[in-house]
């Protein structure tokens, strides 16, 4: 079997592949989906209530595009913020904002947040960026850990927050169950009084299968028992509409939208309201966002379905074992005998490119070196056949040399 897996791999790296699985980015024809945004302005520039969205001003969005984001995020639309087209810039900026109110009472201490792993690499960037020290935390189908999430959180008042993907988890695919939701909507009465969940459901309408298990809502729990000065959601339409100049939303508590907005005032006038008025007329109500977010299915579930069939021999040789995720944009695979260090460099010289070995782990660093994350949606079914059947060969040959 050694000569054989060697010589397919030779022939790998005489193809002069160039394919890639890295990011979990929208195709072109996922894309095309929301052309007709160019047509939705059609000269009228103003908003129901009249507000012309071509000048300066308000920053917390206009009314339509903060009914977009309640409907995403399943909240009274005047605890949302409309922003602009990066989710991930929202997070930051909330938590610059939470950083600076810790190191007021506190100038000296250093702060920690709880990630759920493997998880969302950007959101490690965030705190190591921000020099926040980062709790690794595992999790099962219903959820992270929350017996040892629950200990970390009484016994250090350090910690200050958690990071969830709540619902088809990057890059697992796992939607926290009724009981999980509930139990973290009660974590901050557990921890430090100033604990903040940051619950970004990026995958919220992202369902691969109609039957897909639904999210629970965690404001309507936190609003039961008094925690929701504690809870910031995010979402975006980067995978619902056009990536790069899509919209983003977070979802505050009254209070706390309040202070995020002051805090933000000295740093803009207003986000692109001309592009929040598009979005909201092409997705005007949940009816709208299901049916697109149905054609978006029709493209992608093929491709999810074909990771699954290209991996099975990995099963069937006891090789590794991944995710068969409801919906988002991610398969999380575990190797059982080879390094995920190892399988990424052999397909690195293959021409795949890989998410880098230990990066859905904070600081990068997979402690046992067997997760690798593939991102299907970006190729064709062409390119995608044979990037898998690369990984597949990379991965075999790894485990002979390991075994």
């Amino acid at each position: 079997m050694t000569t054989s897996i060697d010589a397919q791999y030779q022939q790998y790296l005489n193809a002069g592949l160039t394919l890639d699985l890295t990011r979990g980015k929208p195709c072109s024809d996922q894309l095309d989906l929301s052309d007709t945004l160019e047509d939705m302005i059609g000269g009228n520039f103003k908003t129901a209530d009249g507000i012309d969205v071509r000048n300066y001003g308000g920053l917390l969005g206009i009314p339509e595009a903060r009914a977009l984001g309640g409907a995403l995020l399943d909240v009274d639309p005047k605890y949302i913020m409309a922003g602009g087209n990066s989710s991930l810039t929202l997070m930051y900026q909330f938590l610059v904002w939470r950083l600076k109110a810790w190191q007021a009472d506190d100038p000296a201490q250093t702060f920690k947040f709880i990630c759920v792993v493997p998880g969302y690499d950007r959101h490690f960037t965030i705190c190591e960026h921000l020099g926040i020290e980062m709790v690794s935390v595992g999790f099962d189908s219903n959820g992270p850990n929350l017996t040892d999430i629950e200990a970390l959180v009484r016994q250090d008042q350090t910690i200050k927050g958690i990071w969830c993907v709540p619902k088809h988890s990057n890059p697992t695919g796992h939607t926290y169950s009724d009981e999980t939701v509930a139990r973290l909507a009660n974590l901050p009465s557990l921890a430090s009084k100033d604990f903040i969940l940051m619950w970004d459901n990026a995958y919220a309408a992202h369902d691969l299968d109609p039957q897909a298990r639904p999210l629970s809502n965690i404001m309507a729990y936190a609003q039961a028992v008094q925690t929701a000065d504690h809870i910031a959601l995010f979402a975006s339409t980067s995978k619902i509409t056009f990536a790069g100049a899509g919209l983003a939303f977070c979802g505050l508590s009254e209070p706390m939208l309040k202070g995020f907005e002051t805090f933000l005032t000295p740093q803009m006038i207003g986000f692109d309201k001309v592009n929040q008025l598009r979005h909201a007329r092409l997705l005007s109500g949940k009816d709208d966002i299901a049916k697109h977010m149905a054609a978006h299915r029709t493209i992608l579930e093929p491709k999810f379905r074909r990771v699954q069939e290209k991996l099975r021999p990995l099963a069937d040789a006891g090789l590794a074992t991944w995710s068969q995720p409801g919906g988002g944009y991610f398969v999380s695979l575990d190797l059982k005998i080879a390094s995920a260090t190892r399988v990424i460099a052999l397909a690195d010289a293959a021409g795949v490119k890989l998410t880098p070995a230990g990066a859905t782990f904070p600081y990068g660093r997979d402690p046992e070196d067997k997760n690798i994350r593939i991102a299907p949606s970006f190729p064709d079914m062409i390119a995608l056949d044979q990037a898998l059947d690369v990984l597949v060969c990379c991965i075999v040959k790894a485990s002979e040399i390991n075994h």
